[in-house]
C-alpha cells in the first residue's frame, strides 16, 4: 500500500484504467496515510473517508464500464477556501468554523465531474493571508522535510500532503504566491495559472483581483492533468475568461530547444539565501545545455511590489471580508448586547491578529483623505509592473527565477516581525499583480536537505509553453524524485 502513494497521477492512472490497482485502494492507502501521520504534519482540516469512499466506488464503478480519464479515481486534497458541498469549509478561521458548504466551488464540482476523489479538505493560513500556514486558528501545518520547519503558505496543507504522499494531487490558491511558495518549501510542483483561467466561483475570496486556484502535483505532468480539468470559461465568475483550454498534459514534450529564457538581475538580491542562487543558476545553465537562449533582463519597478501588493491586497480584503458579521452565517457573538456590540464581538473573536491586520490596513488605504494616496498610486504602480513584464515578454518567451529567496523557515522564526514574512514573497508577488501565470518546480536542496524551488513565468494565458519549459527541465534531472522521509 505504501508504494501506492508515492505514485505520479499518470501512473495510479495507468494502473487504475489496467485494473491493476481499483480507486477504493487507492483512497484506502491515501486515508491510512493520513491516519498514520497528520497528527504530526497536521495538513488536514477536515478528513472525508466516508465521501472518498463512496466517489472511489463511484470511480471503480466507471472504470468497470469502460470510461477513462486522466483524473478518474486519484485522491486528492482541496485547501479550505474552496467550497465543497455538504462539507465544512472554514478558511482556517474561527468566524467560520462550523459552516457547511451548500454547494460546491465551479473547480470542485470540475474535479468531481472527472471522477476525482476528495480525500479532505486542506491547512492554510487563515483567509489565505500568510506565508507560513501558521497563522491558521486551528493547527500548524509542519514540513515532511523538517517537522521544525514551516511547509509555506498559505497554501501550506496543500504542498505537505503531496510531499508526504497524503494524496496523489492537490488543490491550492495563489494571491501573492501562496501555490508556487509552499510549493517550493515542501519539495513539490505548483502553478498559478493566468487570472482569468479557472474559476473563482465559490472560492472564499481574500483579494479578487489577484486570487486564482491552481493545482500542485508531485511533477509537472501531474500539474498539467488537474490544470486541464478545472480550467475553462464559467458564467458564474465574471473575471473569468473565454480562451480555450488546450490539453496542458498533450502539450508537454522533452525540448526547449530555441527557448528564449530572461533572467531578470532584480530577482538575485541582497540577503538571498547563497544555496539558493546557486541553485538556480544551475537550473539556467541547464536550460542552455537544452538549448534555450538565456539573456538577463530588467523588470526595474520590482522593488515596488511589496509595497503595492499589500496596499492593494489588503484594500480589497478589508472590503471582501466585511461580509463577515454574524448576521448571515459563520459564528455570532454578543447578540444579547446589541447589534453594534455583537459585530465587535463576533469580529474581534472570529479574526485572527493577522486577518486583523490586514484588514485595518486595507481600511486605513481606502479612508477618505488616503484613497489617493495609497490605494490609487498603488493600482498606477500595479500598472507599470504589468508594463515591465510586457516589454521583457516582447523579446522573451518565459522569464526564469528563483521561487523564494530562502528554504523553510523555522516555525516561530517570522512571526513577531510581520514584514520579515511579507518578504518570503518577494519573488512571487508581481506575478500576481500582473496576472501571469507561474509554476514552481524543485531544482536542488540545500545543505540541511531543504527543497529549493525554480520558478518560470509566461505570458498571460500561455500556461502550455510554461509546462513544457518545465517538464523538459524537470525530465533532464532528478530532483523531483526525491521524498521527504517518512
Amino acid at each position: 500500500m505504501s508504494e501506492l502513494l508515492r505514485l505520479s497521477i499518470s501512473e495510479a492512472n495507468d494502473l487504475l484504467s489496467r485494473r491493476k490497482v481499483s480507486s477504493v485502494e487507492l483512497t484506502t492507502a491515501a486515508l491510512q496515510r493520513i491516519r498514520n501521520s497528520d497528527d504530526r504534519l497536521r495538513c488536514f482540516l477536515t478528513v472525508t473517508d466516508d465521501l472518498a469512499l463512496a466517489q472511489a466506488r463511484r470511480a471503480d464503478e466507471r472504470l468497470a464500464r469502460g470510461e477513462t480519464g486522466s483524473l478518474l479515481g486519484i485522491p486528492l486534497g482541496i485547501k479550505d477556501v474552496i467550497l465543497t458541498k455538504g462539507v465544512r469549509t472554514t478558511a482556517a478561521s474561527r468566524i467560520l468554523e462550523n459552516f457547511i458548504a451548500p454547494y460546491d466551488a465551479t473547480v470542485s464540482r470540475r474535479l468531481f465531474e472527472a471522477g476525482a476523489v476528495c480525500v479532505g479538505k486542506l491547512n492554510c493560513d487563515e483567509f489565505a493571508m500568510g506565508s507560513s500556514t501558521e497563522n491558521s486558528a486551528y493547527q500548524v501545518t509542519r514540513n515532511p522535510w523538517d517537522h521544525d520547519r514551516v511547509p509555506g503558505g498559505s497554501s501550506g496543507g496543500s504542498a505537505a500532503a503531496v510531499a508526504t504522499g497524503q494524496c496523489i494531487g492537490s488543490l491550492g490558491t495563489d494571491t501573492g504566491g501562496s501555490i508556487r511558495q509552499p510549493a517550493a518549501c515542501c519539495g513539490v510542483v505548483g502553478i498559478k495559472p493566468t487570472y482569468g483561467r479557472v474559476s473563482r466561483f465559490g472560492v472564499i475570496a481574500y483579494a479578487s483581483s489577484l486570487d486564482q486556484v491552481g493545482p500542485m502535483g508531485r511533477c509537472v505532468e501531474d500539474c498539467a492533468r488537474i490544470l486541464s480539468v478545472i480550467a475553462g470559461h464559467d458564467t458564474n465568475d465574471s473575471t473569468s475568461v473565454e480562451v480555450s483550454v488546450p490539453d496542458y498534459a498533450e502539450a508537454l514534450g522533452p525540448s526547449c530547444k530555441g527557448l528564449r529564457v530572461g533572467i531578470p538581475k532584480e530577482y538575485f538580491v541582497e540577503g538571498m539565501q547563497p544555496e539558493v542562487e546557486k541553485a538556480v543558476h544551475a537550473a539556467v545553465a541547464q536550460f542552455e545545455r537544452l538549448g534555450a537562449v538565456v539573456s538577463e533582463v530588467s523588470l526595474p519597478h520590482t522593488e515596488y511590489a511589496v509595497p503595492t501588493y499589500y496596499l492593494i491586497a489588503t484594500a480589497e480584503a478589508s472590503s471582501n471580508l466585511a461580509r463577515y458579521d454574524g448576521i448571515k452565517y459563520g459564528l455570532r457573538r454578543g447578540e444579547s448586547d446589541g447589534l453594534l456590540a455583537m459585530y465587535r464581538r463576533t469580529r474581534a473573536e472570529g479574526f485572527g491578529t493577522e486577518v486583523k491586520r490586514r484588514i485595518m490596513l486595507g481600511t486605513y488605504a481606502l479612508s477618505a483623505g488616503y484613497y489617493d494616496a495609497y490605494y490609487l498610486k498603488a493600482q498606477k504602480v500595479r500598472t507599470l509592473i504589468r508594463r515591465d513584464f510586457e516589454k521583457v515578454f516582447a523579446q522573451q518567451d518565459v522569464i526564469v527565477a528563483p521561487t523564494a529567496p530562502t528554504t523553510a523557515f523555522r516555525v516561530g522564526e517570522k512571526t513577531s516581525d510581520p514584514l520579515q514574512m511579507y518578504l518570503s514573497d518577494i519573488f512571487t508577488i508581481s506575478i500576481n499583480l500582473a496576472g501571469l501565470p507561474g509554476i514552481s518546480l524543485p531544482c536542488g536542496f540545500d545543505a540541511m536537505g531543504l527543497p529549493i524551488g525554480l520558478q518560470i513565468i509566461g505570458r498571460p494565458f500561455e500556461e502550455a509553453r510554461v509546462l513544457q519549459a518545465a517538464h523538459a527541465y524537470e525530465q533532464s534531472t532528478e530532483w523531483h524524485k526525491r521524498s521527504p522521509p517518512d
